[in-house]
């Protein structure tokens, strides 16, 4: 096999620390380098009450490890091209994804470009996916063994050219397996907790960080039934979500859902179960993993949402790189704002923002 220097994106984890691990055993020079964004530079509490932060746990496994490490401020380009775009797009009413968006702009972007400065000619994550390298030089991304942990749905914007130098050694492992591997090679990080929460917002806790980064798109407005009944009042569009039921403060005689946030009229329009179902949706904005894009309807499994299982479609492909799918049955909570992504089987055809 051949033998490269390979930079790794080290959060202070478990998998980013397994990565490099495993990477190192594999024969690669291996260094490890610690994106600080904004929660990683943040203390955490340790099981024994002791304060340790992202940067310190990375720089302990690289240590162990006999590799080197680097971490580089990337707060303020985070701020510019995640966290206000995320922002922007809640004040226009979509539920955007902001895993997909670092991905593309920090972890596949600007990463790359500081491995290439620190002479690293490949790159690797702890993303739980797989990439196939056939004989022709063509990549594929695949999902991961274990499908539980599968985050092949947050990579569909890589390109081929991005694909021939990522190296994703977790894919063909479960989760329980990475730690048990953590602790077989003494890895300090072996039983540290998973974070579940977007890393830049506090106690996952959408609605205060809207309200303190974007006070001026809380408008008050109406919540209103599909009928046209008025039945409450809400403090601002951005705090509601298509398919959401709790939290509405109405009262009605059936349970309600979000069906549609209009941000124009300050509405939040809301329906019976039945309601929040679709039957297609338009996306913008498509990658295709292959880099080239199909030229008749196409035939995928489609999944809308990070934890979506998948739903048969036809994907239409229509000018200005949009699409149109057509699902063979209709689906629940379509939301403007995430992403949707086409599979073949286990590969991961491309995707894009639905509209």
């Amino acid at each position: 096999m051949e033998k490269y220097k390979i930079a790794v994106a080290m959060s202070g984890g478990v998998d980013s620390s397994v990565t490099a691990t495993l990477l190192k055993e594999q024969g690669h020079e291996v260094m490890g380098i610690t994106l600080v964004l904004t929660n990683e530079s943040r203390p955490i509490m340790t099981p024994d009450g002791e304060k340790t932060s992202a940067v310190d746990d990375a720089r302990r496994v690289c240590d162990i490890l006999g590799i080197e490490h680097k971490a580089v401020d990337l707060r303020e380009k985070f701020t510019a091209d995640v966290i206000k775009p995320f922002v922007q797009q809640y004040s226009k009413g979509l539920t955007p994804n902001p895993c997909v968006l670092c991905n593309r702009q920090i972890k596949f972007g600007e990463f790359r470009r500081i491995a290439a400065d620190f002479g690293c000619s490949h790159m690797a994550t702890g993303h739980y996916a797989r990439i196939i390298r056939d004989d022709s030089g063509h990549h594929r991304l695949i999902k991961a063994v274990d499908v539980k942990k599968d985050q092949s749905y947050m990579l569909y914007q890589l390109s081929q050219e991005a694909l021939d130098t990522i190296h994703l050694p977790l894919g063909d492992y479960s989760k329980p397996q990475v730690r048990e591997m953590a602790e077989k090679f003494g890895l300090p990080v072996a039983q540290k907790k998973e974070s579940q929460e977007i890393c830049f917002i506090p106690d996952d806790d959408y609605h205060a960080f809207i309200r303190a980064h974007c006070p001026a798109c809380l408008k008050p407005g109406e919540i209103v039934h599909e009928d046209g009944q008025v039945l409450g009042r809400h403090e601002g569009v951005p705090l509601y979500t298509i398919g959401q039921r709790k939290g509405l403060g109405i009262a009605y005689s059936e349970p309600l859902f979000v069906k549609a946030l209009d941000i124009e009229r300050r509405r939040v329009v809301v329906g019976g179960a039945g309601s929040v179902f679709s039957l297609e949706l338009t996306a913008e904005g498509v990658n295709w993993t292959s880099s080239v894009s199909p030229t008749g309807p196409l035939k995928v499994t489609a999944k809308i949402r990070y934890g979506h299982a998948g739903s048969p479609a036809t994907v239409t492909i229509l000018p200005d790189n949009r699409v149109n799918v057509v699902f063979d049955e209709p689906v629940r909570a379509v939301t403007p704002g995430q992403s949707v992504v086409f599979y073949d089987g286990d590969t991961v055809l491309g995707g894009g923002i639905i509209r």
